[in-house]
């Protein structure tokens, strides 16, 4: 174990994809990792799979967007190294004339607002630790946008500027923020739950494009940003597939 095994990191999503992925890259390099999500069975199968692998995991069912439940959760923790802003998702890929409104709040609710809840919780902790890092998982969505992701796109725009603004406001601190924006990452849910389920649909997001990025790229990436020495922050990185130009043009095989 590394110098960092006594050291906590909270993945916030972690019962599948990215954030999955996450905790077992942070586990490997040494972190005692916190696994929350709404998925209870999930985290406690990763949390005994990190635990028979010789790493220190522990499983906390939690809903981010109930406050109440993250000020309790947050209530364990006197130090924290890590915490990383996963949880989130998309819902829907309507026109803005025709989308759910319930669907664009229950996105900003997500991402946003539970982004949110947990970071102001966890601050002080970071903070007390003397070199916290905050990683904000957005997206290239947050960057740019493109028909059909109104909802989407304009919560991961106001994470995006949510990682911003705190970065400027707590300057000086010892906690740095870090965002990482993923452009086409194929996971086995995401596009399933954006498209409520429907199969079809969800793989014609991926049709064609030979390499898509996995959720172990992006958590490698993100353990990497994370492991830099503590001066060295890594404001925001933007990572797509070599496929991917743009979150609208993209190079698809036939």
């Amino acid at each position: 174990m590394t110098a960092t095994a006594t050291r906590i990191a909270i993945i916030t999503g972690a019962s599948s994809g990215i954030g999955a992925a996450t905790a077992r890259g942070l586990a490997a390099a040494g972190y005692r990792v916190v696994l929350t999500a709404r998925r209870k069975d999930r985290i406690e199968a990763l949390a005994a799979e990190l635990t028979d692998a010789g790493h220190d995991a522990v499983a906390y069912a939690l809903d981010v967007t109930d406050r109440a439940a993250v000020d309790t959760f947050a209530t364990a923790f006197k130090k924290i190294a890590v915490l990383v802003n996963n949880a989130g998702g998309a819902l829907g890929a309507d026109p803005v004339a025709t989308s759910e409104p319930a669907d664009w709040r229950q996105m900003y609710e997500t991402n946003v607002i539970g982004t949110l809840n947990v970071t102001q919780a966890l601050l002080p902790a970071l903070t007390a630790s003397g070199d916290g890092t905050v990683v904000v998982l957005s997206s290239t969505a947050g960057h740019g946008t493109y028909e059909g992701g109104g909802g989407y796109v304009a919560a991961k725009h106001a994470e995006h500027v949510l990682a911003e603004t705190l970065r400027l406001e707590i300057v000086g601190t010892p906690v740095r923020v870090i965002e990482v924006a993923p452009g086409m990452v194929k996971t086995d849910e995401f596009a399933l739950t954006r498209f409520g389920g429907d199969a079809d649909k969800a793989a014609k997001v991926y049709a064609g494009v030979a390499e898509p990025l996995t959720a172990d790229d992006v958590a490698d990436t993100i353990t990497w940003a994370v492991t830099r020495p503590p001066h060295v922050n890594i404001d925001l990185l933007v990572v797509r597939p070599r496929a991917q130009a743009s979150n609208t043009k993209v190079h698809r095989e036939s």
